[in-house]
């Protein structure tokens, strides 16, 4: 099959018998891009896994397998809202660029293989893994990110014996076992895995991974490059918003958020626009008042969550 990436919008492509398949569109792709750019990181962090990538594509197949292990797995581990899907679509469509393009992606939606009927999660995760994405991967180059991936490789060690565990375990057992299978057949493919619960998932799965990388909650910097970041984004749609980014109380609600994950920021520096009604008739009204107010009380959510799990 002749892969083409398509001219305009990017077209989502799913056949029937595809069930666990989120999504699936050519790489590289603008989107993905955009995310890629848009993420705040640590110095250093989307370099080392960018090269993580690329060296799947460009030396695996050369290695030999026994001696030389190397899986096509990359997870990504850390706290929900952290960016890890985010980032795992971006580093795709980056890897797929710095090696050319012509790459197929495909996202996993876990929960949707899930079965309460005895055996059926086996089968669903043997269909998906060794028919769907070793079609896919057989047809030329493939990035398949497994979000929460601990619901498809659950540790076999934990799992309560209340809640159907031979299904549970045959399942693990069977994405380790394609996964073993894809690793000696399509040198071509590389799994970008992410988990909230890293210890929920499976030891003979993490043993795969080449790089098990933790994206832990921004730094002070990265709060707030993440604060003015999201102010000027609205900036462009709304301009008057844009003076605000040196104003001192941006400073201040800066270094409230910290303890606040990526996307919480961004939510408070939103909410901050229905801070009154004149505020979210116009937007260009916005205060930093509000954005600290804001942030403040996203802060207040957290403790009482962490207070009231």
């Amino acid at each position: 099959m002749n892969r083409v990436n398509p001219v305009g919008p990017r077209v989502k492509r799913r056949s029937p018998d595809q069930k666990g398949i989120h999504d699936i569109r050519p790489l590289a792709d603008p989107e993905f891009d955009g995310i890629w750019e848009s993420l705040i990181l640590p110095p250093g962090l989307k370099n080392r896994l960018l090269a993580q990538a690329v060296l799947n594509f460009t030396a695996r197949a050369k290695l030999q397998q026994v001696f030389l292990p190397l899986h096509g797995i990359i997870l990504l581990v850390g706290l929900p809202g952290t960016g890890k899907t985010s980032l795992a679509r971006g580093l795709a469509s980056r890897a797929a660029a710095s090696l050319g393009g012509n790459f197929m992606f495909l996202e996993v939606d876990p929960h949707a293989l899930a079965s309460a009927s005895l055996g059926k999660s086996q089968q669903a995760v043997t269909h998906l893994l060794g028919s769907v994405i070793g079609e896919e991967a057989s047809t030329g180059p493939c990035i398949v990110l497994l979000d929460e991936v601990e619901t498809l490789a659950a540790d076999r060690r934990k799992m309560s014996m209340d809640a159907n565990p031979i299904d549970v375990h045959r399942a693990t057992d069977a994405v380790l076992t394609q996964l073993d299978q894809l690793a000696a057949n399509n040198t071509q493919l590389l799994f970008i895995a992410t988990s909230n619960f890293a210890g929920a998932i499976d030891d003979a799965f993490l043993s795969r991974a080449d790089l098990v990388v933790t994206i832990d909650l921004p730094s002070p910097e990265a709060c707030q490059a993440i604060l003015l970041d999201t102010l000027g984004r609205i900036a462009q749609v709304y301009p008057k918003v844009a003076r605000l980014r040196t104003d001192p109380l941006i400073d201040k609600a800066a270094a409230r958020a910290v303890g606040l994950d990526g996307r919480r920021i961004r939510k408070a520096v939103l909410a901050s626009l229905a801070h009154t009604k004149q505020i979210a008739v116009n937007p260009e009204t916005l205060t930093a008042q509000a954005v600290l107010q804001a942030v403040e009380q996203a802060q207040a959510e957290r403790a009482n969550l962490e207070a009231n799990p």
